[in-house]
């Protein structure tokens, strides 16, 4: 393939709706968490949160720390594992960043109430 001048700029917006997208589609995972995320926004000034996740960017690398709600009926600690395997996985792939850290912070616990 021949080099082609010029860059190529991700913006950090496309990391977190790939986190986002790629979390939310883990079987056991039943939300991302809000309501923490407009406050250290609001605290910091943080462009760089989305709903339940917060991305740091230090040249090619990316941490990553996403806040989840996650269905009663799951092993936590694999479902924990299996969502940084699959964020990782899907940044490597897509952006070609290499990924510091995936960080997974439980948040709750979601049980389902008669008829929903």
């Amino acid at each position: 393939m021949k080099s082609i001048p010029g860059t190529v700029t991700i913006a950090p917006e496309v990391l977190v709706t790939i986190a986002q997208l790629t979390t939310q589609d883990i079987p056991g995972v039943h939300h991302m968490s809000e309501d923490w995320t407009r406050e250290v926004n609001r605290f910091f000034g943080n462009e760089r949160v989305g709903n339940g996740i917060q991305i740091q960017v230090e040249g090619n690398q990316v941490t990553i720390d996403l806040y989840v709600v996650v269905n009663h009926d799951v092993n936590m600690l694999e479902l924990g594992r299996k969502i940084q395997s699959e964020v990782t996985r899907a940044v490597v792939e897509m952006v070609g960043m290499e990924v510091r850290a995936v960080n997974v912070h439980i948040e709750d616990v979601y049980y389902a109430i008669d008829g929903e």
